[in-house]
């Protein structure tokens, strides 16, 4: 039982040191009321075609939850926190010294911010979607136009909202796992969101169009939030859970490197 111990102890640990961080509630509010207000500008601006043909093939569920690219930037900032602050005021030292099994260290961290990013995109998700139920139909989205407004027990919606919660648990864990790394706050918050919104920008400059695909197809945040999509599975560049499974693999790649180079450097 002594291992389990040593992990509960861990956790508790991190969680009183995020708790205690005035930025800690501010950053989760920033990913929830970002993809909520998001939600709100997107679908209460929107309007359906006076020409449009019944069904039209505006994915609703999608940009409800189009939030996500914005907000994820709060769960990044207090990834990356979690892991550098420590490193700033040299208490990663103390740490250690009362917790010498810096694997259990190690879990504590990446255990307590994936959770407080999966809370975060819970809220976030489930008010952009009761957000978008509540504003589509003023906007002509009615079923007498084709369109339920968001049906919020479709298989679709559920698939959708479970993979956004799912897609800011693992971007909390690819970011603690560069921090373990780097070690410097702005260091890995430049590296992390280079590889979030690098390659989609990199492909709006590319011409030929299977290098377009290609790069959107291995971009962690475009393959991760293939799963968003509901409708027009054609133009996505990637299967939905195949996108999941690839940032899942980088967030796993960078978590093991920023573990090994935790657990045998120097603090």
């Amino acid at each position: 039982m002594r291992p389990v111990t040593e992990i509960g102890r861990a956790v508790h640990a991190e969680w009183t040191k995020l708790r205690t961080l005035q930025s800690t509630p501010w950053l989760l509010l920033l990913t929830a009321g970002s993809m909520i207000t998001m939600s709100l500008a997107v679908t209460g601006t929107l309007r359906l075609p006076d020409d449009c043909t019944t069904p039209c093939f505006e994915d609703t569920v999608k940009l409800s939850l189009l939030g996500v690219r914005l907000g994820q930037a709060g769960v990044v900032i207090l990834a990356v926190l979690a892991v550098t602050a420590e490193y700033g005021t040299r208490t990663i030292k103390p740490t250690l010294t009362a917790m010498p099994r810096r694997w259990a260290v190690l879990i504590g961290k990446l255990g307590v911010v994936t959770g407080l990013a999966l809370a975060a995109g819970v809220v976030g998700t489930a008010g952009s979607v009761l957000v978008a139920h509540a504003t589509l139909p003023g906007r002509g989205f009615t079923p007498a136009n084709g369109y339920p407004a968001i049906p919020l027990l479709d298989d679709l919606t559920r698939r959708a909202c479970v993979g956004t919660v799912l897609y800011l648990g693992l971007v909390a864990l690819l970011s603690a796992g560069v921090a373990l790394l780097v070690r410097d706050t702005g260091g890995a918050l430049t590296v992390v969101l280079a590889l979030l919104f690098a390659s989609p920008l990199l492909a709006q400059f590319v011409s030929d169009t299977r290098w377009q695909h290609r790069i959107h197809r291995f971009s962690p945040m475009d393959a991760g939030l293939a799963i968003q999509a509901t409708r027009d599975f054609a133009t996505i560049h990637i299967g939905q859970w195949a996108g999941v499974g690839l940032l899942a693999a980088y967030a796993a790649g960078a978590a093991l490197v920023g573990g090994l180079a935790f657990r045998l450097r120097d603090a």
